[in-house]
């Protein structure tokens, strides 16, 4: 089964980019808005997300077929995927300090699931599959890593009176920071964890629809989303622990501001 032209999103001739250009822009104003009118905090978070979304999947809608025709160019990308991941989520996470730490997370969880799945040859070793694999794959990490950092910093504020008891009986830091905040670090998986279980019922998730649209057949496409979730389990999973270990060594202190506003 393959998904004719007319099925796929158009930008082609003036009148369709006009259309798709005052679309796009309408519905971020509309997050904006909304996110304004209930005082959520995010409101110009929601403009300036989609506008560097929109550059930079531009720059990569226009570079991308010279990057997957190179491994050095595809090794290169990966490279800086895995870096900008890293600093994000080291920075969202310490409020900037000591955010190199965050490339541990996002790198014990990406890359070990993506050798597997490359030396397994369960995704086929060749720049096209594991380009969007690692981007998927790198994405799940520090979106894991962000969730966890955020969830543990507020426990260990919020809560920081029973830490101070933990310490009185005994426990050493990380073991006291450990045991009030590693519930609150395990709600970081609950967003995979309800993906996974709906899959299909709810909702039709990126790389099924993605795969179906490049011409694979529904089998295809299942059997790719299926790879997807699973290694994102375990990828969120070691991701979210290590964020856990590090701020409960004091490694990645847990900061005060918050870089996605």
């Amino acid at each position: 089964m393959r998904i004719p032209a007319e099925a796929l999103v158009s930008i082609e001739g003036t009148g369709a980019l006009v259309r798709f250009a005052i679309v796009l822009a309408a519905l971020t104003g509309l997050a904006a808005l909304v996110t304004r009118s209930a005082r959520l905090g995010y409101s110009r978070a929601q403009v300036t997300a989609a506008g560097r979304a929109a550059v930079q999947l531009t720059i990569v809608g226009s570079l991308i077929s010279a990057v997957l025709g190179s491994w050095w160019l595809t090794a290169g990308f990966a490279l800086l995927m895995l870096v900008v991941a890293s600093v994000t989520g080291g920075r969202r996470v310490s409020g900037g300090a000591l955010w190199w730490w965050g490339f541990l997370p996002v790198c014990a969880g990406a890359l070990p699931v993506a050798l597997v799945l490359v030396g397994t040859q369960i995704v086929p070793p060749v720049p096209i599959s594991v380009v969007p694999i690692l981007g998927i794959l790198t994405g799940g990490a520090m979106t894991a890593m962000t969730l966890a950092g955020r969830r543990v910093r507020e426990a260990l504020t919020s809560r920081h009176g029973e830490v101070e008891a933990a310490l009185a009986i005994g426990l050493l830091d990380r073991d006291a920071r450990l045991l009030i905040a590693r519930d609150d670090a395990g709600l970081a998986l609950v967003p995979g964890l309800d993906q996974t279980r709906t899959v299909g019922l709810v909702t039709l998730p990126g790389a099924f629809v993605g795969t179906l649209l490049g011409g694979a057949t529904p089998l295809q496409a299942a059997a790719v989303q299926l790879v997807v979730l699973i290694a994102l389990l375990a990828v969120t999973a070691i991701s979210t622990a290590l964020t856990l270990e590090l701020i409960a060594r004091g490694l990645l202190p847990p900061g005060t501001a918050d870089s996605a506003h």
